[in-house]
């Protein structure tokens, strides 16, 4: 099978690596395109958009294959892979990046650091730039510097018409408005240009655990201590075990334990200060803090999450952390049934929330935290463990029914029981918006797997 145009490498079922190829980071996802088309530059994706299109194929669109809904891959299309396309090209003097389509957070810590410069990204090095800044784009330096999509200065996007087209504040503005939260419906992004500021390389950055049976103490705490926090102090709460990483005893592995991740994006200096009240609270288990280079802070989840294990989860807004969600949430967190599910608490606010609501498509800007809950389980493991992990997800988030506010962030919806929750990640005015730039540059719905809206 050849593509016109298509100089990449072409990958069918009759390959030896076809299997890996068509792998996503979520194990439990196992789908069989009938071509993986793996991209070397835009003008590949422009070829492999048209091929698509004159042969009525199903499209889905790879950057780095980690959203938890699989959707980078598809069963009997084509799947447009960006993966080999990962250049981070820095121009210090102007604090920008160049970013390819396919690159990994891990690619652009790499590539700024090395200039003393940082922008916002996902807090697991080997999630896609792409899927995570065209859903918002949570990270540490959030408060601090806003989402990812508030760094996006310009995007470069290959069309359902095989077009490339420029988006920024002075190109097509209302494309540009849409990517930054609209997820891909509207195109392959090949290339995003960030702002970048100074960070580190050394941050005052880690977790500290404190065991399971502190938890409602913990949360309490946490709760009055972020209050109060600078901005520059970017927080994850995750609840579930400890985790069996090298820095950690031995006699600590996975025990059930409540942590707070930490990164302060200030001198290391300010940030020990800044933590002192949080490492002197209670009795922790392990207090990993330290000043520590924030390329390896980034990645220091990354053994956490890996590949090929299954994932499924669900997510919400919260209200706050009022006496009673900390009682469900303490209550919930380790009733799964599975060492390895979590549920993980983001702390929002501070420039996030500064950010004008109608100047992009994220739209969750009200909620002070956002809770993603993970059932995670191993390739192989059977039927019963996978139920109870999904069924503990789904009784920890109606649990927190009364709690729930602000819109659930999109990047965190799972596969086909969250399809109807698309609309309350944007809001019925945001939603509108979304489908009537839709109409404008996909009104056939070619970019459907997605997070899906559908064109006016």
């Amino acid at each position: 099978m050849d593509i016109n145009g298509f100089r990449g490498r072409l990958i069918t079922a009759g390959h030896d690596d076809y299997d890996t190829a068509r792998a996503v980071w979520n194990g439990a996802v196992d789908r069989h395109p009938r071509l993986i088309a793996r991209c070397g530059g835009t003008a590949d994706v422009v070829a492999a958009v048209r091929f698509a299109r004159d042969h009525d194929l199903e499209i889905a669109v790879r950057g780095g294959g980690h959203n938890v809904a699989g959707t980078a891959v598809c069963d009997d299309g084509i799947v447009i892979d960006l993966s080999p396309m990962r250049a981070v090209r820095v121009d210090p003097a102007g604090r920008t990046a160049l970013v390819q389509g396919g690159a990994l957070w891990g690619d652009v810590d790499h590539g700024t650091q090395s200039h003393g410069l940082a922008t916002t990204g996902g807090i697991v090095s080997h999630t896609g730039v792409a899927g995570l800044t065209l859903g918002g784009g949570l990270g540490f330096l959030m408060r601090r510097h806003g989402l990812a999509v508030d760094n996006l200065l310009a995007a470069e996007v290959v069309t359902a018409d095989g077009s490339v087209v420029r988006a920024s504040a002075d190109e097509d503005p209302d494309l540009f408005w849409a990517l930054r939260g609209g997820g891909g419906n509207f195109g392959a992004v090949t290339a995003f240009r960030f702002a970048l500021h100074p960070l580190g390389p050394t941050v005052m950055a880690g977790p500290v655990f404190w065991a399971a049976d502190d938890t409602a103490d913990v949360l309490r705490f946490y709760r009055d201590f972020v209050s109060e926090a600078p901005d520059e102090l970017g927080t994850v709460v995750r609840l579930g075990t400890v985790p069996p990483l090298p820095v950690v005893p031995e006699e600590l592995r996975w025990r059930p334990a409540v942590a707070v991740a930490c990164c302060h994006a200030g001198p290391a200096e300010e940030g020990e200060r800044v933590l002192r009240p949080l490492r002197r609270f209670g009795t922790p288990l392990v207090d990993l803090l330290a000043p520590t280079s924030y390329a390896a802070f980034q990645g220091g989840l990354d053994d956490t999450v890996p590949h090929g294990w299954h994932y499924y989860w669900k997510a919400t807004g919260l209200t706050g952390l009022s006496d009673a969600a900390v009682s469900v949430i303490a209550d919930q967190a380790y009733r799964a049934g599975s060492p390895r599910s979590y549920a993980a608490v983001f702390h929002m606010g501070g420039a996030v929330a500064r950010v004008p609501h109608d100047s992009t498509a994220y739209a969750g800007r009200d909620a002070p935290f956002n809770i993603v809950i993970d059932g995670v389980w191993l390739p192989g493991e059977t039927g019963e463990r996978a139920a109870g992990e999904t069924a503990w997800t789904r009784n920890f988030l109606e649990a927190l029914g009364p709690h729930r506010g602000g819109r659930v962030y999109v990047n965190f919806l799972d596969r086909d029981d969250d399809a109807g929750r698309v609309r309350e990640a944007y809001g019925d005015d945001t939603y509108r918006r979304l489908a009537e730039v839709k109409a404008k540059h996909d009104p056939g719905n070619v970019f459907h797997h997605n997070k899906n809206i559908r064109p006016a």
